[in-house]
């Protein structure tokens, strides 16, 4: 016969709730989550943390006017998410490999959607969707893919930032969920925070000094990060990004501000507000809760002069020869 294990400190807590029931006639309110801190006096936002997640970026067109599912809604939109997203399926248009070139071991979306049922992971506007792009972000965009078709491969620099193993720009600022390895480490040290994201081995060092900005003129590609503490709240604020950063499409004018907000042991609430005035037509604001994940992170061998490279370029000269004969 199989038995309920309950540890000591749960079977105490559990007789406190029914002694606290039995005198007051109610259920007792429950215990506000204290932030821990570090020995230097910072709330401690330190871990291994996830952001994959079902839910979408932008609220999908079939829930237009639906910002939150029902309980009972959950498990079936769950279900069809997953369903539709194995790329192990045969069936349907794309049946060849090279259409689902990774098989579903190598992805990692997640099984569930964010705890509070929204149906986007944009929160601002309330429809759920990234404000539209403007006409000369449209043109860059265009400009963009028509210089990559005229020098495709000429040297690396022709070639996207992740393909080079520099950066993916979902790992941020803003920090977003992608295909694999959603995991990012935050390690604190007095006067500086530090994140780590597995995905092509990001790192950013975030001091907390008050320091300003560099130069306008000084551009990386991650940005330039400044932090503070509003109460247990990390705010950090970036500006001086290049135009080779390009989150969905953004200018060298994007200023990311970021919010990492304990709520309780095992949750990491991540929230991010992109400004763009030459990309969008207003601000617009996204959360994400990264749960804690035991890790460790894993090497991400990737990095410049790696041989999908060398393969890219090679390639590209057999099409220069042909096209010179």
């Amino acid at each position: 016969m199989s038995r309920l294990f309950i540890p000591a400190t749960s079977a105490i807590l559990t007789i406190a709730a029914v002694v606290a029931v039995a005198q007051t006639g109610s259920t007792p309110k429950a215990v506000k989550y204290v932030v821990p801190k570090t020995p230097d006096g910072q709330p401690d936002i330190q871990g291994i943390w996830s952001n994959a997640v079902l839910t979408p970026m932008e609220r999908p067109a079939d829930l237009k006017d639906k910002a939150f599912l029902t309980e009972p809604e959950v498990a079936v939109y769950e279900k069809r998410v997953i369903e539709n997203n194995n790329k192990d399926r045969r069936d349907g248009p794309i049946v060849e490999d090279v259409g689902r070139a990774y098989n579903d071991f190598w992805w990692d979306r997640g099984t569930h959607i964010v705890k509070t049922r929204r149906t986007s992971l944009v929160t601002d506007p309330p429809d759920g969707r990234i404000p539209p792009t403007l006409p000369e972000a449209q043109k860059r965009a265009a400009d963009r893919v028509a210089a990559r078709r005229q020098h495709p491969a000429d040297g690396p620099e022709d070639r996207p930032l992740q393909e080079r193993c520099i950066m993916l720009n979902s790992a941020g600022p803003p920090m977003v969920p992608s295909a694999y390895n959603n995991n990012y480490q935050v390690v604190q040290a007095p006067g500086y925070v530090t994140i780590l994201n597995e995905m092509i081995h990001d790192v950013r060092t975030i001091p907390l000094d008050g320091r300003p900005h560099l130069p306008p003129q000084a551009r990386q590609y991650m940005g330039d990060s400044r932090g503070r503490w509003e109460g247990n709240t990390l705010v950090v604020d970036t500006t001086n990004f290049t135009g080779l950063t390009a989150f969905r499409g953004s200018s060298d004018a994007l200023h990311v501000t970021e919010r990492f907000t304990r709520t309780d042991a095992e949750t990491l609430l991540y929230e991010f507000t992109v400004e763009d005035p030459a990309t969008w037509s207003k601000p617009w604001s996204a959360a994400i809760p990264s749960v804690r994940v035991s890790g460790p992170l894993y090497e991400y061998a990737c990095h410049e002069g790696n041989a999908g490279m060398l393969g890219i370029l090679t390639g590209a000269r057999a099409d220069d020869a042909k096209g010179s004969k």
